[in-house]
């Protein structure tokens, strides 16, 4: 397990020979102590990217597409190993952590297929005096912010295609799950990623590291994973210098049930939606709005599902549910859930917070919960579901679209006309029409509104790495 910091193809200490320690969510234990890299470290990443730029720009495409098919490869063969590392620093149940690893490493696939695929354009003009022609080419050094829910999979969704296009990276891993992000170096380096072209950055001062290289001419891109908050001030630092942006960031899900859909299909989406990594998703369902005549229904079903998980470390291979990703994590989730509480809510199950060591929270299912409570105003991100109940279709499109945030929702219902057309009303970058899981590397993944700029996944996830360049010619 490599700790050090990843810069110009070499695993090196921090600079300032600091470390931080990266705890285990069951217990809050040590598990490992990784370099502390600053913004001598960041320059530095910088350095190296810059000079790898060049020389991998112009490596023809199918051959990195070919790093990257043998990138998947090494993901595949060491799925049970990286699964246990991701599950081990970020407390997720096993089984979760293999499905990020699977998902992680078929960005790598895609993106290794679509690297030969950057295609151009010739035309005439409209006047047909001349010709337009349109070649892309990388943009440049990019700086990759990822978040520490998904460390394995929000790491490959950028580097997969930064490689494709041709651009180097600087990699800066959320700092309570850095060890997957140089587990993902290694894997990198072994399947023949020139020195420079992927660096990692693990740090605590993750403001000052990013600031420092957003103010580098040399850095032309920026892509962001997490919050809103922090989005807007990247935004405005990368505004300094004109940087290119991607920003995937907070999300509020409502998940719409309406009286005719099917029951079964409904509980079993909702399942998935809210619960998958234990409900630390920006696609996680955050608001569940039914239809009056099955709401009773409804919740009781989600309540008997729900109370039936196995909470435990998520290392043991019978956990469903695992710990939070830390102490403020609990402790957000506990204010809304007392804050929801207070203002007449009930729990069904759940609703406490338990005693005893590890960042726990129960799986919870709220009703009766109030229109204006700040539980469906916030992203909750655990596992806790409240349930608003609803009277007609416009009203539960208002409801739904009633947030700053517009990434994902999701709907239930048999009448396929009346999900279309809610589907198009729904504020969101993402729709799940009778299904639970919208994710998917060969579609394009982003949000509108306060959720973000820029998609990732699909053909438009590499056009995020490349510029048009426009050549005026005649012939």
């Amino acid at each position: 397990m490599e700790t050090e910091l990843f810069i110009g193809g070499k695993w090196v200490p921090a600079s300032s020979g600091k470390r931080f320690d990266v705890l285990d969510p069951a217990t809050g234990d040590v598990i490992a102590t990784v370099a502390d890299g600053d913004e001598s470290d960041a320059i530095a990443s910088v350095d190296a990217a810059a000079a790898a730029g060049a020389a991998w720009a112009a490596t023809a495409p199918r051959v990195r597409g070919e790093v990257l098919r043998k990138a998947w490869e090494l993901m595949t063969e060491r799925a049970d190993e990286l699964a246990k590392l991701v599950s081990l620093e970020n407390g997720k149940a096993l089984v979760d952590a293999k499905g990020e690893v699977a998902y992680a490493a078929e960005f790598f696939r895609w993106f290794a297929e679509e690297a030969v695929r950057i295609d151009g354009l010739v035309k005439n003009a409209p006047s047909g005096a001349n010709r337009i022609l349109v070649v892309h080419q990388p943009v440049g050094v990019c700086v990759l912010v990822t978040p520490w829910n998904f460390p394995a999979a929000m790491a490959t969704r950028k580097i997969g295609p930064a490689l494709a296009a041709g651009c180097t990276v600087v990699l800066k891993p959320a700092s309570d799950t850095p060890l997957t992000a140089l587990a993902m170096a290694g894997i990198l380096a072994e399947a023949g990623v020139p020195e420079g072209v992927v660096n990692v950055l693990p740090s605590r001062s993750s403001g000052k590291v990013v600031s420092a290289m957003l103010k580098d001419p040399r850095v032309r891109k920026i892509s962001f994973t997490g919050s809103t908050e922090v989005g807007r001030i990247l935004l405005a630092q990368a505004a300094e210098n004109v940087v290119n942006t991607s920003m995937e960031l907070g999300g509020n899900a409502p998940f719409l049930v309406f009286a005719d859909a099917d029951l079964d299909a409904a509980i079993e989406g909702a399942m998935i939606a809210k619960m998958r990594n234990g409900g630390e998703a920006c696609t996680a369902a955050n608001r569940f709005y039914v239809e009056e005549p099955v709401a009773a229904e409804f919740s009781r079903r989600l309540s008997e599902r729900m109370s039936a998980l196995v909470v435990g470390p998520g290392t043991e291979e019978k956990t469903q549910v695992g710990p939070l990703v830390n102490e403020e994590t609990v402790a957000k989730v506990d204010g809304l859930v007392r804050g929801a509480l207070d203002e007449g809510a009930s729990a069904t199950i759940g609703g406490s917070r338990p005693s005893g060591q590890g960042f726990y929270y129960p799986p919870t299912v709220l009703t009766g919960v109030a229109p204006g409570s700040a539980i469906l105003r916030e992203e909750i991100f655990g596992p806790v579901a409240p349930i608003v109940t609803f009277t007609d279709e416009a009203d539960a499109v208002r409801m739904a679209n009633d947030t700053e945030f517009g990434l994902v929702a999701y709907l239930y219902t048999a009448d396929l006309a009346r999900g279309l057309r809610v589907g198009e009303a729904l504020e969101a970058g993402m729709v799940g029409l009778n299904r639970g899981l919208v994710s998917d590397p060969a579609a394009p993944f982003g949000g509108v509104k306060q959720s973000g700029i820029g998609r990732e996944g699909g053909h438009e996830g590499l056009l995020e790495y490349l510029e048009s360049k426009y050549i005026a010619v005649n012939w």
